[in-house]
């Protein structure tokens, strides 16, 4: 592995297609939705034996599998569209299976079992040492040279990544706000993010599995039932959500995103638009092929090139006249901290 890098964002902002395109370079792994997969537990303090890390990524990711019960699965989780043996109503789907295994072979399940004989070998170490020799692992065996790690929702990582990964670079994905926003507002991940932050405001905790019983019994039904393990889909689904609350999310998430990334050294950060992405291709393609270290193949190029799609862009112009204004304002925040105003 001669390069990490870590393509940071809000999510919604053409990230996905971004995956795609990485991962069709015959040098470069593309880790999709690994962060998302094991979250903050997947960085514990300490030693970890291979067993345990292995657990790490194999255990399910109980919101996730939550959500699959509950009939709203994002339709990042590849998995669950081309299922194998691991089912959430029987065994639970590993955190690695869902949307990471997936993206890098037709045979998840065969590469899942690969990897567990060799990882649960392993000594004692960090997990971030232990991560480091997986993306080694994984590179040997796809013929990759360069990793590029890529979740939505992923600003707020910045440090302990930084912490974790030292000669780590770094990628901020970014796109219109109005149009990211809106594009969140009908994406049952981010309805359930703005449902999930309301109980955290309403009762003060960081994170749900840290409620008590009381806490719980305090909210109203429309939130308290969200923590079951099965709920009605109709809570997230159905429950009116202001665009406006999507637009603050945004603006959240962009402006503590530029300062995470402000810290890191200029020489090891880069931005890229989604809209420039569209519009030039090749040469953003080209400049992020020259920062992950890779080289820019005119047929690779071609490729990604044809796997944009301008047609999501402006799609906040549709939207009735008071509804956009009202968006753009609490877009503010987060277009002047991108602009450096």
């Amino acid at each position: 592995m001669r390069t990490l890098t870590f393509v940071v964002g809000t999510g919604r902002s053409g990230s996905t297609a971004l995956s795609g395109i990485v991962n069709a370079h015959p040098d470069v792994l593309s880790l999709n939705e690994l962060l998302s997969s094991v979250q903050s537990r997947g960085f514990p303090e300490g030693l970890l034996g291979g067993g345990e890390f292995w657990r790490l990524l194999a255990d399910p990711n109980p919101l996730f599998e939550r959500m699959i019960r509950s009939g709203v699965p994002m339709p990042e989780f590849v998995y669950t569209r081309r299922p194998g043996r691991f089912a959430t109503e029987t065994t639970g789907i590993p955190a690695l299976s869902l949307m990471v295994l997936p993206h890098l072979t037709d045979d998840p399940d065969g590469l899942f079992d690969e990897l567990e004989k060799q990882v649960c070998r392993w000594p004692d170490r960090t997990a971030a040492r232990h991560y480091t020799a997986l993306f080694g692992l994984l590179c040997a065996r796809f013929g990759r040279t360069a990793v590029v790690e890529r979740s939505g929702y992923s600003t707020e990582r910045v440090p302990l990544l930084r912490r974790a990964f030292p000669q780590a670079r770094f990628v901020h994905l970014f796109r219109n706000g109005p149009d990211c926003a809106l594009s969140m507002s009908r994406h049952t991940g981010y309805r359930l993010i703005l449902l999930m932050r309301e109980i955290a405001a309403r009762t003060g905790v960081e994170r749900p599995g840290d409620l008590t019983e009381d806490q719980i019994r305090s909210l109203p039904p429309e939130l308290s039932e969200l923590l079951a393990e099965r709920f009605d889909s109709a809570l997230v689904l159905d429950r009116d959500l202001p665009l406006t609350r999507f637009g603050a999310l945004w603006s959240e998430l962009i402006a503590r995103g530029v300062d995470h990334l402000s810290a890191v050294p200029a020489p090891m950060r880069t931005t890229l638009a989604y809209e420039d992405l569209l519009d030039e291709p090749r040469k953003e393609l080209t400049r992020l092929a020259d920062f992950i270290g890779v080289e820019p193949f005119p047929q690779w190029l071609d490729a990604g090139s044809a796997r944009l799609d301008g047609s999501r862009r402006g799609a906040s112009l549709r939207l009735p006249a008071a509804e956009l204004t009202a968006l753009r304002e609490r877009c503010v925040p987060g277009t002047r901290a991108l602009t450096g105003q």
